[in-house]
């Protein structure tokens, strides 16, 4: 199996463990009545811990503080900004709705960064099947967004509609952007995926919790379940799942890694369908397919060839 693919696979990985969030969340809500900002500081929180233990298990310090003597600012930017675009979504999806805050934000994130891969393909005169092939699949993932986010989110109604929106493309901007500039980190051979999740995750907890704690509480909980629930999504969607993706993040360009991390409103669906009992619906079954599709089509039988996520030259193939 090429590097690619195996980079890929890691990354839909993460974006499996993400799609368990929302389920985790609901059940989270049923016992305790923290804010959103406050769990979502929480589970940043209990990652850079987890992480912080398992870098010193695995004997990486000094991979972090090459890391942290090397790239200081743009480690510090790409946790920032992990946890900027989750309060950003959160944010959206109170004032205008899961829907458009889903689509919008998940949506154009993969747009930007494919018209990124697009502009750069041109500058190397990539051949056109190549740029047809890297529209179909965006086109073929957004869509499928569209339809799945739609089913899951059609009795959803938002209170402030136009600041939603703009929330929401601020999340899928910041979320571009992280990917992009982790991808450029990552494209480096001496720095190490744990260690990059492990700084960003640890600045991104530093930055969310003053935010969290000036929101209001209540920031404490004693109900065993819901105890349970905020250290599996501080270990499970956080650590592992960034952990993953950083990894693959190393071998796939950022706007393929963005689209198929796409996996997650799919993964949420089918997880809602099967423990909640909600419908998914001909739409949501449609979009699925769509959006597995456009992950299947981002990968095509080609020799390995180093990764390369940042500026400069990039190899003979422009694609996702």
């Amino acid at each position: 199996m090429s590097s690619t693919r195996v980079g890929l696979l890691l990354v839909c990985l993460a974006g499996v463990l993400w799609g368990t969030g929302g389920l985790a969340l609901e059940i989270l809500r049923d016992h305790s009545s923290m804010s959103v900002l406050t769990v979502s500081a929480y589970r940043m929180l209990i990652a850079a811990v987890a992480l912080v233990a398992a870098s010193s298990v695995l004997r990486r310090g000094p991979q972090l503080v090459a890391l942290a003597r090397a790239h200081p600012v743009r480690a510090v930017v790409v946790g920032v900004g992990t946890g900027a675009y989750q309060a950003l979504y959160f944010g959206s999806v109170a004032t205008a709705g899961v829907t458009v805050a889903t689509v919008v934000s998940l949506g154009l994130a993969p747009v930007l960064l494919a018209g990124a891969d697009l502009v750069r393909a041109r500058r190397r005169t990539a051949p056109p099947r190549s740029t047809l092939r890297l529209g179909l699949v965006v086109s073929a993932a957004l869509s499928g967004l569209v339809l799945v986010s739609a089913a899951a989110g059609a009795d959803a109604v938002g209170s402030r509609p136009v600041l939603g929106l703009l929330l929401a493309v601020a999340s899928g901007s910041v979320y571009a952007g992280t990917t992009a500039l982790g991808g450029t980190l990552l494209a480096s051979p001496a720095v190490d995926p744990l260690a990059l999740t492990t700084v960003a995750t640890t600045a991104g907890a530093v930055a969310l919790v003053p935010v969290a704690l000036a929101g209001g509480g209540p920031f404490v909980t004693s109900d065993p379940a819901a105890l349970g629930t905020l250290a599996y999504l501080g270990v499970f969607t956080m650590a592992l799942a960034y952990g993953l993706f950083y990894a693959g993040l190393r071998s796939t360009r950022s706007g393929a890694a963005v689209v198929a991390t796409l996996v997650e409103p799919v993964t949420a669906a089918v997880a809602a369908a099967v423990v909640l009992g909600e419908r998914l619906g001909p739409a949501g079954i449609a979009g699925s397919v769509l959006i597995l599709a456009a992950v299947a089509g981002l990968d095509e039988p080609e020799p390995d060839r180093p990764a390369h996520n940042g500026p400069g030259p990039a190899g003979p193939s422009p694609d996702l």
